[in-house]
């Protein structure tokens, strides 16, 4: 299989997180430094490695939704020493990572698991996965606005994907939104307030494709439900690997 995938299915990172291992000259394979795509692995036979440390497939597939307090970086490190999602999660034996990011300074959803393959069919733009957010903003939006990010707006040269945009309240006094995107570009649905003239005083994910946020208290984790898990998969039925889920 390729090495990305491999990696991925070691639970060391998503596939896009391996690809960006590799790239870094991060990862040995049988000794030997790979850092280009497109190298095929024997899971049997060959010996793989990242940062010195020989890794293989975990036995266990976790998936968790934590609600991830402001001021914490979506990144197993991090350089400048900020407190980092891992540590709402240290209670889990199994080594996992996050799906896709949060900003740090946004609050909410994220999902965390050890499974590559389910990490890429929740990230991948062609899956289309909408990620919901409720937005705090300093003044109720105009109509015309609105519709402006429900047709999309123009962020460095390129207009975003229509959003579902839904003023919660009275809309000529609502200062939040809720806004579903699913695409992901960096700081994307602060950025499209403030193309549309809005400051947003807070940001908080609410949901990813049909897993909610619901009343899971902030900082702490849960479990994903199988039916949620084969919804962002995006298939009716169980195949092979769930019955390893913890």
């Amino acid at each position: 299989m390729r090495l990305q995938k491999y990696i991925a299915m070691c639970g060391v990172a998503s596939r896009r997180g391996a690809e960006r291992l590799i790239e870094s000259g991060r990862v040995l394979v049988n000794g030997s430094l790979v850092d280009y795509m497109g190298c095929e692995v024997d899971e049997k036979r060959d010996e793989v490695s990242v940062d010195g440390k020989v890794i293989s497939p975990e036995g266990r597939l976790v998936y968790i939704a934590l609600n991830k307090p402001k001021n914490y970086v979506t990144t197993v490190s991090d350089d400048l020493d900020r407190p980092t999602v891992m540590e709402l999660v240290s209670d889990i034996s199994e080594r996992i990572y996050p799906v896709g990011r949060l900003d740090f300074d946004t609050a909410g959803l994220l999902i965390m698991t050890n499974d590559g393959d389910f990490a890429n069919a929740v990230t991948h733009p062609s899956h289309q996965v909408d990620k919901t957010y409720i937005a705090r903003v300093n003044r109720p939006l105009e109509r015309s606005e609105l519709e402006s990010l429900r047709s999309g707006v123009e962020l460095d040269g390129r207009k975003t994907a229509p959003a579902k945009v839904e003023p919660l309240g009275d809309p000529k006094r609502a200062h939040e939104v809720k806004i579903s995107i699913h695409e992901g570009r960096n700081r994307q649905v602060r950025r499209m307030l403030e193309a549309v003239g809005a400051e947003v005083l807070s940001l908080k994910r609410v949901a990813v494709g049909s897993v909610t946020l619901g009343s899971l208290p902030e900082g702490k984790w849960r479990r994903l439900k199988q039916v949620e898990i084969d919804k962002l998969r995006g298939r009716k039925n169980h195949d092979k690997g769930n019955d390893n889920q913890r």
